[in-house]
């Protein structure tokens, strides 16, 4: 993973292609939203609201989705993980376990999290299963939680957590579900 910047806009709009962007609240369907996304990503890191990063390929460089830490609150030690999508390709393999794996770790040993939360969308059960394998605790459903980019409410979301003494159980978990991919 690395900082979500414009010299990856090329390699996000190639890897966003084919994806299904129905459940989401920021299609990423031409060259002008992924700038405009990766321009929003910027200003948020500025003020300290949310990070994004590319997520590529070892070796190649070759950029295969994207992921971000948002809702970030310094003073009650919580964050989102959310805003991940990656190419159909990659789906099933250690990639999005990998990069949960770095995101939490980074969130709970290094900047020492309370709380990270994942929201998706009530009709994703692809995400809702991927969530629930990391650990990430369900904790209710929120409705008309954003605007799709058809301008339809996005009904319902589920939103689910990891809480700091969750976290070592989780890592092994996790820790084991990678070595299975080696």
């Amino acid at each position: 993973m690395e900082p979500l910047r414009q010299e990856h806009a090329r390699g996000v709009f190639e890897a966003a292609k084919f994806t299904d962007w129905q459940r989401t609240l920021g299609a990423l369907r031409s060259m002008e939203d992924v700038d405009r996304r990766i321009a929003e990503g910027l200003e948020a890191e500025a003020k300290g609201d949310a990070y994004a990063f590319a997520v590529m390929f070892r070796g190649s460089g070759k950029v295969i989705g994207s992921t971000s830490y948002l809702a970030i609150s310094s003073k009650h030690k919580r964050a989102e993980i959310g805003s991940t999508w990656y190419a159909k390709e990659v789906w099933g393999t250690a990639v999005n376990p990998e990069c949960k794996y770095l995101l939490l770790r980074h969130a709970f040993e290094d900047w020492g999290a309370v709380r990270i939360q994942f929201v998706t969308d009530i009709n994703n059960l692809h995400s809702q299963g991927a969530i629930q394998k990391l650990g990430a605790k369900p904790e209710g459903t929120l409705r008309n939680y954003g605007v799709r980019p058809d301008g339809t409410a996005r009904e319902a979301v589920r939103i689910y957590s990891i809480i700091a003494s969750e976290w070592t159980g989780v890592k092994q978990k996790l820790e084991l579900r990678l070595l299975r991919f080696r």
